[in-house]
């Protein structure tokens, strides 16, 4: 009776454990889910932010209303009535930019309901000095401010505008509160502003901080220092997305080389550690050259490492890809792609194309192999017409070499216009690899052949290597740092 017992007690003890566990691990995927959504949505919001201000700095002469497109897309995405953002000017604040009809902080009975332009200079008319009033108190304090009653708050008594709530988030850059942005009214509701929307402008005011350091630092260029600093933001971008060197891994080892035709490009390439398995090798050719093509590379490369933490399949990976891009990009904008996830636990390699080049295989004593699976250029059409991207799956052996590379180089060019070509490449990948040679000097063979083949002709298109290599029958073989310029 006494070990009955004992049995009965144990398993309703271990019952309740695992019902324990249940909840907790569902408690724990929503929390997961939770928390996987808001980041999307920042995402989201910051793309769009990237994309909307980027289009008021297309010519000098729109960086003055730069600020005010700035707080419009702030208004526009929490719902309020108007948005002023104010910064630092001579230890003061002082108005930047404003969208709606914002109510003046100095003592007047006029207001002008008009142009931007009109309610900005009314707001320039007062300086406002750290600590004082409500922009000041904020400024001072570093901390945001909702205040859901404003009607009843006598700080707004003599306001000509209705102000019912009223929210301010100071705007910090390296440590330090450089303005406050604020909103007036919730326009969606007539109520006061939402945890969610109070939530989402505190988010912002960083990208906004962004905005006004852009305007800044462009407001005092000329036009062609204003180019030479674009290239040099472009070029820290670029540097800064580029992978400095390739993981570690005692099966294979990754040797990637990149050069543009102009100051910057749209090549790409990166390494994606998606678990403690598996990693994720992309190469990429964005549309075009020069800024616009290094900002669609960058886009693609954040919405790829994005996808990666919640990797399901390459299909999916790469099909996502397309619908974002198709979404937030214009009609003349792709990325071509190519997509190998090699698996060191299994040994194997899975490959999946955009519109990019072939992928070549190489083993001693059998021909390259080029291997090109279905797939349109990411961005190119959306999903329901872009179609499934179709996956190539074999094993990755000790003996194999995989090479990837973009356009720029089979479509070099020599002084009779002729292009260096798809079998030239096979034809050096095929001698250097059946000598076993060391990856790095196969890159570097590729690309000195090539240089040799346009002679003085100069390079019209990006041009990028990146050569996977096993490591044969388990012997370390060198492998030079990835990232050549």
């Amino acid at each position: 009776m006494h070990i009955d017992a004992f049995w009965i007690v144990l398993t309703v003890v271990l019952y309740a454990l695992a019902i324990v566990s249940i909840l907790f691990s569902e408690s724990k995927r929503r929390l997961l889910g939770n928390m996987l959504v808001d980041a999307l949505h920042k995402k989201a919001e910051i793309g769009n932010f990237i994309n909307s201000f980027s289009k008021t700095l297309r010519s000098g002469d729109e960086i003055d209303n730069s600020m005010r497109a700035t707080a419009q897309y702030v208004a526009d995405l929490i719902g309020a009535s108007s948005v002023c953002v104010f910064v630092f000017d001579d230890d003061c604040l002082v108005a930047s930019g404003v969208a709606g009809a914002f109510p003046p902080l100095h003592s007047t009975n006029d207001y002008v309901f008009t142009k931007p332009r009109y309610i900005l200079d009314s707001l320039k008319q007062e300086k406002i000095p750290l600590g004082k009033g409500l922009i000041g108190e904020v400024a001072q304090s570093g901390e945001a401010l909702l205040i859901e009653n404003a009607s009843d708050d006598p700080r707004f008594a003599n306001s000509p505008i209705q102000v019912d709530t009223f929210m301010a988030v100071p705007m910090v850059a390296e440590g330090q509160v450089a303005g406050v942005v604020c909103a007036v009214n919730n326009s969606h509701t007539g109520r006061g502003f939402t945890p969610e929307q109070f939530s989402a402008f505190k988010f912002m005011a960083g990208q906004v901080m962004m905005a006004h350091t852009i305007v800044k630092v462009y407001s005092n260029l000329t036009k062609q220092q204003r180019i030479s600093q674009e290239l040099s933001f472009a070029r820290q971008i670029q540097a800064s997305l580029i992978p400095e060197s390739a993981p570690e891994n005692e099966d294979f080892g990754i040797y990637a080389f990149t050069r543009s035709a102009k100051e910057v490009g749209g090549d790409f390439y990166d390494f994606v550690q998606v678990d403690k398995d598996r990693l994720l090798v992309v190469v990429g050719d964005s549309c075009g050259k020069g800024i616009p093509a290094c900002m669609l590379m960058a886009m693609a490369r954040s919405f790829i490492r994005a996808s990666a933490e919640r990797f399901t399949t390459l299909h999916d990976l790469v099909k996502g890809l397309n619908g974002d891009l198709f979404r937030d990009t214009g009609e003349d904008s792709f990325v071509t792609l190519a997509c190998c996830l090699i698996d060191s636990r299994e040994k194997t390699v899975e490959y999946a194309r955009a519109g990019h080049t072939e992928m070549l295989v190489a083993r001693h004593g059998h021909p390259v192999r080029k291997i090109y699976p279905d797939g349109a250029a990411c961005g190119l059409l959306p999903s329901d017409i872009a179609g499934n991207y179709d996956m190539l799956s074999f094993s990755l052996l000790s003996d194999m070499s995989i090479l990837l590379f973009s356009d720029g180089i089979t479509e070099s060019l020599d002084e009779d216009g002729n292009e260096f070509g798809l079998d030239a490449l096979v034809g050096i990948f095929d001698s250097v690899t059946s000598q076993s040679t060391p990856p790095g000097e196969i890159v570097d063979k590729i690309i000195r052949d090539v240089d040799e083949f346009a002679g003085d002709v100069p390079q019209v298109d990006d041009q990028t290597l990146v050569l996977i290599a096993s490591r044969m029958n388990g012997q370390s073989v060198s492998f030079l740092p990835s990232g050549g310029t």
